[in-house]
């Protein structure tokens, strides 16, 4: 990984990523007001972003200059994988500014590899952040030479009732057995387990509905 890389991602070591999505298709999906909550996260002390879609993307990097995770979700008829999954969301995510784009590393039935994602991210001079649900997908990712681990997708992959707490069990998994950064997201929403997640070695936390859905 280039020195600026290893620098990017230091920079928001311990620190809160405040992921600014809101509800889609709600009240409060619009840019304006994904601008809004990133500025507001940043005054309350968030280190970095978690920026979904083209378009939010775009006005973010016009109007604020701290770390960002770009994403882009889609629903395809045929895959179950939502974040990052085509190679041109890559690209575009990329052009558009996104120092980390984050994916769907998960060990499902997919449009492209998550190798031939991660070497398209690459390519760009970008991190490659892999969301993950258990070990074996950090495990490929890692192969495959993912830069950022996160615990994104756990409890999300299959047909049972979504957990009420966040996953430390996979979280002080990776920690313990993996040297690159390891990011804590999903159902990190209170000071608490976010100080809890920091003190277990998480390089930093995500927080989204926490911040976003009033």
């Amino acid at each position: 990984m280039k020195k600026e890389n290893t620098l990017l991602i230091n920079s928001f070591k311990k620190s809160l990523i405040a992921s600014c999505q809101p509800i889609p298709k709600g009240p409060l999906d619009s840019s304006s007001f994904v601008l809004a909550s990133a500025k507001a996260s940043i005054v309350g002390g968030a280190k970095a972003l978690r920026i979904e879609g083209f378009k939010n993307l775009e006005i973010i990097k016009k109007n604020i200059n701290i770390p960002v995770i770009g994403i882009k979700k889609r629903n395809l008829k045929k895959y179950p994988i939502i974040i990052t999954p085509l190679l041109s969301d890559v690209e575009r995510l990329s052009i558009l500014g996104a120092e980390i784009i984050a994916f769907d590393a998960t060990l499902r039935n997919r449009p492209v590899s998550s190798l031939k994602l991660i070497e398209k991210i690459h390519s760009y001079k970008k991190i490659a952040m892999a969301d993950c649900s258990n070990i074996k997908d950090a495990i490929e990712a890692i192969e495959n030479g993912a830069d950022i681990i996160s615990t994104t997708l756990s409890g999300y992959t299959n047909d049972k009732v979504v957990p009420k707490n966040p996953d430390f069990k996979f979280l002080n998994q990776l920690i313990k057995k993996f040297k690159i950064p390891i990011i804590a997201e999903g159902r990190f929403n209170t000071p608490a387990l976010f100080k809890k997640a920091i003190k277990s070695g998480a390089h930093a936390v995500v927080i989204g509905t926490a911040l976003n859905r009033i």
